[in-house]
């Protein structure tokens, strides 16, 4: 419990400081009224779903720096292989998902959008994709550190660029310190801003940190190792999948939300944004739980891999029942960290997101809970049945009855959350009963000898 809590804080934290970097976003823009928020909504809604699912995919990095380490530590080849054909993906995926951020004016139309929120989505996302390739690049960089025992590296990187958007976006939006006014536009270029700069400071704690700079991964950067970079293809492609099966949902759940109204959606937007602040806690657990069982794979221990995961699950479960509590005892207090809740201008979108947060808080445990199960699972280097287990239970259950309670009943909203929670629910206890019988699956007994 101790080792997992050393790797997981600060791994939460920077996870917890990321989600506040977006929340400095949707604070700037919530100030420029409705239709600019729902329009990011919308746009983050496709660009956030590319880049978590690419960062799935080149993040399968770290349980294969994790197992070297367990075998043969340091595995100073191996690590630099790994981390460098993980660069070269970050890139290569990064300008392929560039692409498919663009196809966003055409979904928008396939989904009945009004043409104001068009119109504004349209052109915060042309900007906003230019910062897709840096937040990959930093996604492989911070698995690296995070790996290798630096994981308060990404804390303190991480805290540092809330500072940078913060300034971006106070510059860029409202045309502030000299810089031009740029409205909605302005917040992408803060993100572009705080990409690139966060990029540079990764690279930079890198080369002055003796044990990390020893491994060199920026030498020799054109050197490609075809076997490396296909086997983190295939332990990557079935993570980004499982990633665009969850993140999948809630982007489809913000399209349905403008189906049904700004205000809707506006109040989904920052009850989502709180839900999604309370999940960067377990899913830290969950990348600690990565390394750490994928750590004692490499060493061929069974024991550690079940003592590993389990402790993990555990952190996980009881962290998320204190969030899940509350947002059912101060609700307005949260909720005031997006906007002012005792504004009149206000009362429509509190009203609706209070209703949200109370089934929020339903699905807190179970979000929690999958998000940890999956990351020991991903330690095993098991990824193939997981996804197909998200992808059914967030497509089938989850999304099915999103639809159906949302459309085909008068809960409208609530109905599209409580579909959430269900899609939730199913993927919880799918992954738990797989991680229970990793055993007698014979997930540990691959590579592992008996204990």
């Amino acid at each position: 419990m101790t080792a997992t809590f050393k790797l997981a804080w600060p791994l939460a934290l920077a996870n917890l400081l990321q989600m506040l970097t977006y929340a400095v976003d949707v604070i700037f823009i919530a100030r420029l009224g409705d239709a600019p928020l729902a329009a990011s909504a919308i746009a983050v809604a496709v660009f956030g779903l590319v880049l978590w699912a690419l960062s799935g995919l080149t993040g399968a990095v770290a349980p294969l720096i994790a197992e070297e380490l367990g075998a043969r530590a340091p595995a100073l080849r191996p690590v630099r292989r790994a981390t460098r054909m993980a660069l070269w993906l970050a890139v290569l995926s990064g300008a392929a998902g560039m692409g498919l951020c663009l196809l966003l004016e055409p979904i928008m139309r396939a989904t009945g959008q009004q043409e104001e929120i068009i119109a504004l989505a349209t052109a915060y996302n042309l900007m906003i994709v230019w910062s897709l390739i840096p937040m990959l690049i930093n996604n492989v960089l911070r698995n690296f550190v995070s790996a290798l025992g630096r994981p308060v590296f990404a804390t303190a990187i991480t805290a540092a660029g809330i500072a940078v958007n913060a300034l971006a976006n106070y510059a860029f939006i409202f045309g502030n310190l000299g810089a031009p006014e740029l409205g909605l536009r302005g917040a992408a270029v803060a993100t572009i801003v705080t990409g690139v700069t966060t990029m540079l400071a990764y690279i930079l704690a890198i080369r002055l940190d003796p044990r990390l700079h020893r491994y060199r991964i920026f030498g020799f950067w054109w050197r490609v190792d075809m076997q490396r970079l296909m086997q983190i293809v295939r332990l990557g492609t079935p993570i980004a999948l499982t990633v665009t099966a969850e993140g999948g949902i809630f982007g489809g759940a913000a399209f349905m939300m403008g189906n049904i109204g700004t205000s809707q959606l506006a109040a989904h937007t920052v009850a989502l944004q709180i839900a999604a602040l309370a999940f960067q806690v377990p899913f830290g657990i969950g990348q600690a739980a990565t390394i750490r069982v994928g750590y004692f794979f490499g060493a061929r221990d069974r024991a550690g891999i079940m003592r590993a995961g389990w402790t993990a699950i555990a952190m996980g479960t009881g962290f998320m029942a204190v969030t899940a509590t509350a947002m059912i005892v101060i609700p307005m207090p949260l909720l005031a960290i997006y906007v002012d809740p005792w504004a009149p201008e206000n009362a429509v979108l509190v009203a609706f997101a209070l209703r949200y947060l109370v089934i929020a808080a339903a699905f807190q445990l179970f979000d929690g809970i999958q998000a940890v199960a999956a990351g020991a699972l991903r330690g095993l280097q098991d990824t193939r049945i997981p996804m197909w287990i998200a992808i059914f239970s967030y497509w089938v259950p989850g999304m099915g009855a999103s639809l159906l309670l949302g459309f085909a009943t008068p809960l409208q909203g609530r109905g599209v959350w409580l579909g959430l929670a269900i899609g939730l629910t199913v993927a919880a206890a799918l992954l738990v009963w797989r991680w229970r019988r990793r055993d007698a699956l014979g997930l540990t007994l691959r590579q592992v000898a008996p204990a």
